[in-house]
């Protein structure tokens, strides 16, 4: 009998072994067939604000790895990279996302941060038929920092590798973790780990910005931040999604609405102070109006009718349809009610383009006019200058967006999704952020026209508990949600983000 079972564990131990070597041939094997990671370099020159760079551009893959060092995923990045007597160790190195989820970072790449930028029509017009003009772009950061564009897992080139698919990468705690990952990757090959840090995220790059300073300071990380960059912030989703019951949305868009309807001369009377005039509508908001909708079916009706004429003097929308809708402004009716008698809807991530629908009498508008009139431009521009400036070739097709992120992202921050994950919050964790690093700032750039990520909303969230207020500073701009389109937002917003690095280096 013990000699039956010396056999039986004989024939496991080996057949366990065997397994195991099977594994690890199969592992060598596909670390052999991997292909290594393509990389394209150029050397260039450029004057930004008024000084000459040498600078070197990095375009290509860097790989993630699992804890067996087996490669994940291929994160394609674009790096400039000050050389000469602006090159150190110690220079700020900036990291730059879009959002989506499942957009690449094409749109601040070559419309506000790039040494090369796209020429759209500044006044809200169409940006039409190629050619685009591509130029020199003299306010770009690169004299006061180093800059990595990223574009993640299932968007631009980048893709899941082994045995992983994009869609293990959707996700906001998976996207965010994988991003946190390529940064360690990134500074570990290039050898920057005392530079300062810096993280600038457009739209659902600010919501992200919260799961991956949770994950750059834990223990698998442990990198500190000096920065980041809430560019048209989405933080608390209470602030910004219109769902049955929530109150915040409703609070949080009127400031927009009342400055679209400035912009638009929709104003019973318009007040000449466009700041001062959103000041007024920001203190109405928190304030008589948040109670009026708190109170619900036990406001005075007195007190309703003021609330109702006061919205009508702050959004130029008739006292009727707002009586109707019981004071509840729902964003997408805006978009067609406010220049319903002109035939026109206003668009949603930049209310200053305007369109025309052949349905006068509908309730929605049939797309964003803002997103019809820019998409063609900065997808042409990029394509182009990769391949003429910087000679990238690769052997897959580059996605401006990627085709199924958005569907099947997983909206769970944590273990639950609240609210089936419509109220997600990640003001927590960078209150954590900040309050773990006493040197970490916050910088907020706001398009007044954004109904994509109301301003109001942003400061709403920001004004939660746990956080540093003193560390947070707000910036505002004539503009939508790319302020970036308008050339004088795009001269003032790379003002203020140099200066915000700068201060750091004090």
């Amino acid at each position: 009998m013990i000699k039956k079972w010396a056999v039986a564990g004989l024939l496991l131990c080996l057949v366990t072994q065997t397994g195991w070597a099977q594994k690890r041939t199969s592992d060598e094997s596909d670390k052999a067939n991997m292909a290594a990671p393509k990389q394209f370099v150029t050397e260039h020159n450029g004057r930004f604000n008024g000084k000459s760079i040498s600078y070197q551009v990095v375009a290509g893959e860097t790989y993630i790895r699992d804890d067996d060092g087996q490669p994940t995923a291929s994160f394609f990045n674009v790096a400039y990279l000050a050389k000469g007597g602006a090159a150190s160790k110690k220079r700020p190195v900036t990291f730059l996302f879009n959002g989506g989820p499942g957009s690449a970072s094409l749109w601040l790449h070559m419309g506000a941060f790039g040494p090369k930028r796209v020429v759209v029509p500044s006044d809200a017009q169409d940006d039409g038929a190629p050619p685009y003009p591509v130029v020199d772009n003299p306010d770009t950061i690169l004299d006061v920092s180093d800059m990595v564009f990223i574009d993640p897992v299932g968007t631009g080139y980048s893709r899941a590798l082994g045995k992983k698919d994009n869609a293990d990468f959707y996700g906001v705690r998976q996207d965010a973790d994988s991003i946190a990952a390529f940064i360690h990757q990134w500074i570990s090959d290039n050898g920057r780990w005392n530079s300062p840090i810096y993280i600038a995220g457009e739209s659902y790059g600010t919501l992200r910005m919260g799961p991956l300073l949770d994950a750059l300071g834990g223990r698998r990380h442990q990198i500190g931040v000096n920065g980041v960059m809430l560019i048209s912030a989405v933080l608390h989703y209470q602030n910004s999604r219109f769902n049955q019951g929530n109150i915040m949305s409703y609070v949080s868009f009127l400031p927009t609405y009342a400055a679209t309807a400035w912009y638009h001369d929709k104003l019973p009377q318009k007040p000449e102070n466009l700041e001062e005039f959103l000041d007024e509508v920001r203190d109405f908001a928190r304030n008589d109006y948040a109670t009026a909708l708190i109170a619900g079916t036990r406001l005075d009706p007195q007190e309703r009718q003021r609330i109702i004429s006061k919205l009508h003097a702050y959004t130029g929308l008739k006292t009727d349809w707002l009586d109707k809708a019981n004071m509840r402004i729902q964003v997408f009716r805006f978009f067609k009610e406010l220049m319903r008698d002109d035939r026109q809807v206003v668009g949603r991530l930049d209310s200053r383009y305007l369109g025309e629908e052949p349905d006068a009498v509908g309730e929605f508008y049939e797309t964003d006019p803002a997103a019809a009139s820019i998409g063609n431009a900065y997808v042409a521009a990029i394509s182009d200058y990769f391949q003429t400036d910087l000679g990238v070739r690769m052997d897959r097709p580059y996605f401006a967006s990627s085709p199924d992120a958005f569907r099947k992202w997983d909206w769970k921050l944590g273990d639950r999704a609240p609210n089936g994950g419509r109220f997600i919050n990640v003001v927590p964790q960078i209150g954590q952020a900040m309050r773990y690093n006493k040197d970490m700032r916050v910088l907020v750039s706001a398009g007044y026209f954004d109904f994509a990520t109301p301003f109001f909303g942003a400061e709403n969230a920001l004004s939660e508990v746990g956080l540093v207020p003193e560390r947070i500073h707000y910036d505002y701009y004539r503009a939508g949600h790319m302020m970036y389109l308008h050339d004088e937002s795009r001269d003032q917003f790379l003002k203020d983000i140099r200066a915000f690095i700068e201060e750091g280096a004090h």
